[in-house]
């Protein structure tokens, strides 16, 4: 209610950058609560003003950022948020802005969840990049590899390994969750297609996988009922 009230007193003051800053504001607070609609909305709304005025690099890059923060939440379109996010990052590394590296890990982000992790090697060691190489970037190279060779194990130690560079990003987290998740399903599938019964043996807990299967079950991502598995 109060960013409305502010709306109203920035349009009546005609001060259009700082309407566009305040509509950003408004885009990621909506997004923070999961709010899609009202967060697309607030950003459609800030990429408008800004189309009206000199928009500074550093404005400008967050609005792309923040563009393609939401096509990844919304649409799971991860070519167009690559492509807001390189314009992102181009921007912040014109100005130095420590901004750059973020929007070049989910530039990496971007990569990964396309499926094509032979290519996040390629960015980390291109021109542009090559001066951001360090732990930020070798956090998204293993999670790169672990979802190339399909392994559970390897992303669970590059989850640990580089805990500050992937948990604590809530962009990158929420979306290596739902990796996580799909590589999960994907190594279950594997286990289990060839048999009619089946006993997994698991370093997960016999709990998290039963209900994992079973979710699999209701979303028809195969045949079969829970009382065919045994845990050991």
């Amino acid at each position: 209610h109060l960013g409305s009230q502010l709306l109203q007193e920035l349009k009546k003051m005609d001060d259009k950058a700082l309407l566009v800053e305040l509509q950003l504001l408004e885009s990621k607070t909506y997004h923070a609560l999961s709010n899609l609609p009202k967060a697309r909305a607030a950003l459609t709304s800030a990429r408008t003003t800004a189309n009206a005025i000199y928009c500074p690099p550093k404005l400008q890059a967050a609005l792309d950022m923040q563009s393609g923060i939401i096509h990844a939440a919304e649409e799971k379109d991860w070519k167009t948020a690559y492509s807001y996010f390189y314009e992102a990052f181009e921007g912040y590394d014109s100005i130095d802005s420590p901004r750059a590296i973020t929007a070049l890990k989910y530039m990496l982000l971007c990569k990964i969840m396309l499926n094509l992790p032979e290519d996040v090697q390629a960015l980390i060691s291109g021109k542009l990049a090559l001066r951001y190489a360090g732990r930020q970037t070798d956090a998204l190279k293993c999670v790169a590899q672990a979802s190339k060779n399909r392994s559970l194990a390897d992303f669970e130690k590059a989850l640990t390994e580089y805990k500050a560079e992937l948990r604590e990003d809530p962009i990158i987290s929420t979306h290596l969750a739902k990796l996580y998740d799909n590589l999960l399903e994907q190594n279950l599938i594997r286990v289990i297609e060839p048999f009619s019964r089946v006993q997994v043996m698991t370093w997960f807990t016999s709990g998290d996988v039963e209900r994992k299967l079973s979710q699999m079950i209701l979303d028809q991502k195969f045949h079969g009922v829970p009382s065919s598995l045994s845990f050991t």
